[in-house]
């Protein structure tokens, strides 16, 4: 198996400002003053505008803690059941339904429901959990079907402690499928965790303060929202890839690629 080739930083670096170049062209060429599409640089400008502001940081604090709790949570609850479902055969039958249903229904839909149920101040949590919950748990039951079956043969004749298998046979098995799923699910926790928001306004959130740029027509502070939403959904899941690869080589004491 080929392994992809790592692309240069400056290969990247070129092909960011390419994109930049693009989009303070098209920009120009809509004109009205960034009302249609800001530039890069006012986008910027209306960044470095936030970024000193108290309340900026509290929106960040107030959405990043309800986001990260609802991916916990599917992370917690991936596991079990993606485990439990490889177990018992019924049970990922019983299971599947619902997670394609969730996997189908727009986030939208969605939210609107949750709203019924509760309290706009927690429906990223509910909103970021369900959404990142079907991810998850098929990572793992894809982690666990490609497990090594000739291994487990071996260690079930060689009757090798299950704290033992879980470490040397299971954990290194499930783990680059878990991975991937996690890493995955970090972006589709910021975007369902703030549509959340959008729709359900609760104080002192990034979503709100996405809406309220929008209905005044700040459309500098509506990109450099978007913006800071990438960045800290990017940065997490690098977060979320280091730590995993970390926890990886404590217990199984070997560097994972």
């Amino acid at each position: 198996m080929q392994t992809e080739k790592k692309t240069p930083f400056w290969q990247t670096l070129l092909a960011v400002l390419f994109w930049a170049a693009v989009w303070q062209l098209l920009a120009g060429v809509l004109g009205h003053n960034g009302l249609f599409l800001a530039s890069p640089f006012e986008t910027l400008r209306a960044l470095a505008g936030l970024l000193p502001t108290a309340e900026f940081w509290q929106r960040i604090l107030f959405s990043a803690l309800r986001i990260l709790a609802g991916f916990v949570l599917a992370v917690a609850a991936g596991l079990f059941l993606g485990a439990a479902g490889a177990r018992w055969n019924w049970l990922r039958v019983l299971i599947s339904p619902v997670m394609q249903l969730i996997r189908a229904m727009p986030v939208a839909s969605f939210v609107i429901l949750a709203l019924l149920w509760v309290s706009g101040k927690n429906l990223s949590v509910v909103v970021s959990f369900t959404h990142v919950l079907p991810v998850i748990y098929a990572g793992v039951l894809g982690g666990i079907a490609d497990t090594d079956r000739q291994l487990l043969e071996m260690a079930k004749v060689y009757r090798m402690p299950l704290i033992k298998r879980l470490r040397y046979i299971w954990l290194p098995g499930v783990f680059p499928s878990f991975c991937e799923s996690c890493i995955a699910a970090m972006g589709m926790c910021w975007k369902s965790g703030v549509s959340a928001e959008v729709i359900g306004l609760p104080d002192h959130s990034v979503g709100d303060a996405l809406y309220r740029a929008k209905i005044t027509l700040s459309t500098p502070e509506v990109f450099a929202w978007t913006l800071v939403i990438v960045l800290l959904s990017a940065a997490l899941s690098a977060l979320a890839s280091w730590g995993l690869h970390a926890v990886k080589r404590h217990l199984c004491g070997e560097v994972s690629a």
